[in-house]
C-alpha cells in the first residue's frame, strides 16, 4: 500500500512530462511475475485507469494494440522498446504522447533519442526486487523540456520518489559530495523496503549493513538530487589499475550509427587484471563493419575525454543476441561464463 501512494504521488506530481493521470489508458509491458509488473497495476487500479494487457509480447501485436486502444502510459525494459521501434508495425503507427518508463536495464542515449523521435515520452525509472521496485523516476521540469539538457536527464535514473531517502557512501558508510561525479554504493530507506532473505541471516545483515538497504549499485548523485547509476558493484570493470563502467562503455557503443546493442563484461587478463569486452549486435542493414571501426569510435571517445582510455576494449565480438534473464535484462552472469578470458 505504501509503494503504490508513493509511486502515485512521484507520477502525478510531475507537473507535464512523464504524468500519470485519469484519462490514461494503461498497458504494462513488464510481466506480471517481475516484481507484480515493477507495482503499476495496483496504481493503475487505485486511480481508476482503463487497462490493456497484451499477453505475449509481439512487437506488432503492442502496436496494433496501442493504436486501437489508445494507451498512453506503459514501462518495459529497453529490449521491449526497441523491438516495437524497429518492427514493421511502428513504421505507420502514431506513437505519439505515449509516455513510458524504462527500468531493468540502463536506457542508452541513441534507443531515448530513437523514442522521442517517434514522439514518446520515454524516461528512466529505478529500483529492484528488493524495494518493491520504484525508488527513483527521471522527470524532467517543465522549463527544461526541449533544452540542452532534456535528454540527458531522461536517460539519467531520477529522483527520489515521496517517501524514499537515497545517499551514496563509501566502504565506511560516510556521505559522497552530491557533485554529480564523486561515487559510492546507492543505499535507500522506504517504508516499504524487505527486510531480508529467507533463511539466510548473514545476506540479511549485509542487505541492511549500517541501517540502510544496500543496492550493489554504484553511483553518484548532483545538487539538485537526479541519481545516476554508473555501474553494478560486480559489473565495474578494473584495469590497469582503474575503475572502468561497463554502462558508460556500452553507451559510447551504443551510439555508432550500426549497433543495435551492445552489452560490456570484464574478461580475465594476465597483464592488466581485467580487460573490457564489447559484445555488439549490428542492425540487419549494417554492413562492411569491423571490429576496428567499433574500437576507434570508442578510442574516439577517450581521446575527447569521456572515458579513460583504458575502457577502449581490445576485443569486440559481433554476436546475433545478447544472453538475457526470463525478464529480458541482459544477464552479465552468463556472458562471462560465455567469455571467460585469459
Amino acid at each position: 500500500m505504501l509503494h503504490t501512494l508513493g509511486a502515485t504521488a512521484g507520477l502525478a506530481l510531475a507537473p507535464q512530462q512523464g504524468r500519470l493521470h485519469r484519462d490514461d489508458v494503461y498497458m504494462p509491458l513488464t510481466p506480471m511475475f517481475h516484481v507484480h509488473a515493477w507495482g503499476l497495476p495496483y496504481v493503475a487500479t487505485m486511480a481508476g485507469l482503463k487497462q490493456v494487457y497484451p499477453g505475449r509480447y509481439v512487437p506488432d501485436t503492442i502496436c496494433k494494440l496501442i493504436v486501437r486502444e489508445k494507451v498512453t502510459f506503459s514501462h518495459c525494459v529497453p529490449t521491449i522498446l526497441q523491438m516495437v521501434l524497429n518492427c514493421d508495425a511502428a513504421k505507420d503507427a502514431d506513437l505519439s504522447g505515449w509516455k513510458m518508463i524504462i527500468g531493468g536495464s540502463a536506457m542508452t542515449g541513441s534507443l531515448s533519442r530513437a523514442a522521442r523521435e517517434r514522439g514518446i515520452d520515454v524516461f528512466t525509472g529505478y529500483g529492484m526486487s528488493e524495494t518493491c521496485p520504484i525508488l527513483t523516476l527521471a522527470h524532467v521540469p517543465t522549463d527544461e523540456l526541449g533544452s540542452d539538457t532534456d535528454a540527458a536527464l531522461r536517460v539519467k535514473t531520477g529522483r527520489p520518489l515521496p517517501l524514499v531517502a537515497i545517499r551514496t557512501v563509501d566502504d565506511e558508510m560516510n556521505d559522497c559530495p552530491r557533485d554529480g561525479s564523486s561515487t559510492g554504493e546507492v543505499v535507500v530507506r522506504a517504508p516499504w523496503l524487505t527486510q531480508g532473505y529467507l533463511h539466510q541471516a548473514q545476506a540479511s545483515e549485509d542487505l541492511w549493513r549500517g541501517g540502510w538497504l544496500h543496492t550493489q549499485d554504484i553511483g553518484n548523485i548532483d545538487r539538485r538530487g537526479y541519481l545516476q547509476v554508473t555501474d553494478r558493484i560486480k559489473d565495474v570493470i578494473k584495469t590497469g589499475g582503474e575503475w572502468v563502467s561497463s554502462l558508460q562503455i556500452e553507451d559510447i557503443i551504443a551510439r555508432h550509427p550500426a549497433v543495435a546493442e551492445t552489452a560490456v563484461i570484464g574478461i580475465q587478463d594476465s597483464k592488466w587484471g581485467e580487460r573490457p569486452l564489447a559484445l555488439v549486435v549490428l542492425k540487419k542493414d549494417a554492413a562492411g563493419v569491423t571490429e576496428d571501426d567499433i574500437r576507434q569510435h570508442v578510442s574516439a571517445a577517450a581521446e575527447s575525454g569521456q572515458i579513460s582510455r583504458y575502457g577502449v576494449p581490445d576485443r569486440v565480438q559481433f554476436v546475433a543476441e545478447l544472453a538475457r534473464t526470463s525478464v529480458g535484462k541482459l544477464n552479465k552472469r552468463v556472458m562471462r561464463e560465455q567469455y571467460p578470458g585469459t
